[in-house]
């Protein structure tokens, strides 16, 4: 096998290679972008739970202040 031939395939496997970890790390960044979203998403009972019970805490000091 000529140089330049095994020049020539060494390059596109490392072509390949780092097109392959590419997409690996992309996958793996996009399936943290969507478990955030769909924690966010499904996890509004939490956030409501918890701006209810902020406004109760609130006014309670104001009560014992008024008295």
């Amino acid at each position: 096998m000529k140089k330049s031939c095994l020049i020539a395939v060494i390059t596109t496997l490392a072509a390949v290679a780092g097109a392959l970890a590419a997409v690996a790390v992309y996958l793996h960044r996009r399936e943290k972008e969507l478990d955030e979203y769909e924690r966010l998403l499904f996890g509004e009972d939490d956030a409501v739970t918890t701006e209810e019970a902020a406004p109760a805490e609130e006014a309670a000091p104001a009560e014992d202040a008024a008295e």
